[in-house]
């Protein structure tokens, strides 16, 4: 059977536009929209808490918009700065730039018109505070962490967090143009989850990490002092998130961050009891556990804001 004219026009018009969305969605793997989604967890419930309330919907929309360019932006230009060590690595041999669906310099322009993009609505729309740690937040990201202290010392996690944390502080300077107490003690949350949580993934992708030559903690310590600051700073965030407390929080906030911190101390010491015993670490579970602590915990803290 002869294939007809229009068949053949219709199949070419579908695989240009399955190329198409495919370029979409390459464009949009730069910048890790997990990585983006957790982040703004974090910072609604804390312009909530700032604002005693709801702010408005408007305030949060630009938030949500400006926070999600500002961390695809890092994310998108850490792909590019990290563009020698990905393909070395199982977890991010599969990146756009590696499987060169973006070009590098395409990778860059992408990375730096969304940083321009973040900056220009934060400042439009909030105030200079949440405008300026906006901008500290990206530029920490890249040129701090990535591009220096991720390949220079097993240290990294720790001042990586940073720049993990500081969505809770432009959130919360967006309702005040300050920073509260309060604030401080949120950012330190996210801070000290950041070590136990990362290093579950750094247990997982050891070899990764090590083939790279990334001297993340767990590929240049001993596993008992991966696990032992794992339990440590687990301690340190479920601790931080109880100082919360009493600033004007019920037990609708108090009883949740309670319970969930316990279960994750439990999975920690979990972790370093396996470790110990020689046994499979199984560090996923801490992984899992940890990203499902922080949810709970901030979610607690917006329902708390009604109650």
């Amino acid at each position: 059977m002869p294939v007809q004219p229009g068949a053949v026009a219709r199949a070419a018009q579908l695989q240009r536009r399955k190329a198409r969305w495919a370029v979409v969605g390459a464009y949009v793997s730069l910048t890790k929209p997990r990585i983006v989604e957790l982040l703004l967890i974090t910072t609604i419930p804390a312009m909530m808490l700032a604002a005693e309330g709801l702010p408005s919907l408007w305030l949060m929309l630009v938030v949500l918009v400006g926070g999600s360019f500002a961390a695809g932006a890092a994310n998108a230009i850490n792909c590019y700065i990290d563009r020698d060590i990905d393909p070395l690595m199982g977890r991010t041999s599969r990146r756009p730039l590696v499987t060169h669906k973006i070009s590098p310099k395409n990778a860059l322009v992408f990375g730096l018109t969304l940083a321009v993009a973040s900056t220009l609505l934060m400042a439009a729309f909030t105030n200079w505070l949440a405008t300026a740690l906006t901008v500290a937040a990206i530029v920490y990201y890249d040129v701090i962490y990535t591009a220096w202290l991720k390949r220079t010392t097993p240290h990294n996690t720790f001042w990586g967090g940073v720049c993990g944390a500081m969505p809770v502080l432009i959130g919360w300077a967006a309702v005040t143009n300050s920073l509260a107490p309060a604030a401080w003690l949120l950012f330190g949350v996210v801070f000290f989850w950041q070590m136990p949580h990362f290093y579950a993934l750094a247990i997982r992708f050891k070899d990764d990490y090590a083939k790279a030559g990334i001297p993340m903690l767990t590929v240049v310590a001993t596993p008992r002092r991966v696990a032992i600051e794992s339990v440590v700073y687990s301690w340190l965030t479920v601790a931080t998130s109880l100082a919360v407390w009493p600033l004007g929080m019920s037990s609708v906030y108090g009883v949740p961050a309670l319970i969930c911190g316990g279960f994750f101390i439990l999975e920690a010491h979990g972790l370093y009891s396996r470790t110990m015993k020689g046994e499979d670490v199984k560090p996923m579970r801490l992984f899992h556990w940890s990203t499902a602590y922080l949810t709970i915990v901030f979610v607690a803290t917006a329902v708390d804001v009604f109650i």
